[in-house]
């Protein structure tokens, strides 16, 4: 294989793994924010717990492998937006022990009072990881200060530009609805329709903000410096929010939640072909730009990666895959069904 197939290719595979990563612990993170403000009683907090407790902590290595990938396949990429993240990828590794924290010793004692403080701990921790991760990947798209020697020239408040909080706000709003949509079709009974309510009423704030969101890209011309024109992509990613709407008022929460999920990833495609061959725009000089060819690591080292990622990925998947499978039932509030 050549050198620049093995460069684009690792492009698209961390590109997958961030795809897979926003999917899956989206509904995770959306879930952890909804969790004291749908749960009124103990028994339905639980169960809103219980609905990701077999998954959450799985959905998160997609994080670690996506970060590990990035600093195996592009050591550059790896050394300028971690130096660079530094402090708000600090904050989001704060949030992600808050809610793991949480998540493990919220049942340690039988205490309201213990239980709600480490409900709202899922909740600001899940809240945190999402706005944080929206935002970075914002400003991915927008483009940060970066100099002739591929060192980050900003600081936390360069990165806290109003299109970075616009695209940290609407990834925490797609979540919600992400999470609700999960919620969904996870649980029963009164639960469950109280879930449905906040699911349209979410999706409305979700789909305005989107819809800002991609104005507010396309008028600054943020998609329009890749190689990749990403087409009709955006525009089915704005057609499936709304499709959304719909399957929500017909209560067919699985389209609901499949509509949702497209938006996510289509997204995330709208975003790597934008910024393609480029994984980090200088907006100091673009000739600063790190990029596939200037940021990866040897061929030798993006061949044995290929191999081991061609043996080991679809075993993981197909894991995975198994794990939902298995945890695929409706939760009751029933306490005596209830896993503490």
């Amino acid at each position: 294989m050549s050198y620049e197939f093995l460069q684009i290719l690792w492009f698209i595979l961390i590109a997958v793994l961030w795809i897979g990563f926003h999917f899956l612990e989206g509904f995770d993170f959306g879930v952890g924010m909804l969790l004291p403000f749908l749960g009124k009683k103990d028994e339905e907090r639980r169960a809103i717990i219980n609905s990701i407790g077999s998954v959450w902590d799985g959905n998160e290595v997609w994080l670690l492998t996506a970060g590990g990938a990035t600093f195996a396949a592009f050591p550059h990429w790896y050394a300028t937006m971690f130096s660079g993240f530094y402090l708000a990828l600090f904050l989001l590794l704060i949030g992600l022990i808050i809610r793991g924290i949480a998540f493990e010793y919220r049942s340690k004692d039988a205490s309201p009072k213990w239980r709600n403080t480490f409900d709202w701990m899922i909740a600001i921790g899940s809240f945190l990881s999402a706005l944080l991760l929206g935002a970075a990947f914002a400003n991915l798209a927008r483009g940060v200060p970066i100099d002739e020697n591929m060192m980050f020239t900003g600081n936390l408040f360069t990165l806290l530009n109003p299109y970075g909080l616009l695209g940290g706000l609407t990834t925490v709003v797609i979540f919600l609805l992400h999470g609700a949509n999960f919620l969904g079709l996870k649980l029963e009974g009164e639960l469950r329709e109280r879930v449905n309510v906040a699911a349209k009423k979410i999706w409305v704030v979700a789909t305005v903000l989107y819809i800002i969101l991609g104005i507010f890209t396309y008028v600054a011309g943020f998609w329009a410096r890749g190689v990749v024109n990403p087409g009709f992509v955006p525009v089915a990613a704005v057609a499936v929010l709304l499709a959304t709407g719909y399957f929500l008022n017909k209560k067919m929460e699985g389209w609901a939640f499949i509509m949702v999920a497209l938006n996510i990833v289509l997204t995330q495609v709208t975003f790597f072909s934008m910024i393609f061959p480029n994984v980090m725009i200088s907006t100091t000089n673009p000739a600063f730009s790190l990029t596939i060819y200037n940021a990866s690591s040897s061929q030798y080292t993006l061949t044995v990666m290929s191999i081991v990622a061609l043996i080991f990925v679809p075993i993981v998947l197909v894991y995975q895959g198994w794990t939902y499978y298995m945890f695929r039932k409706r939760i009751s509030t029933d306490k005596k069904s209830l896993v503490y």
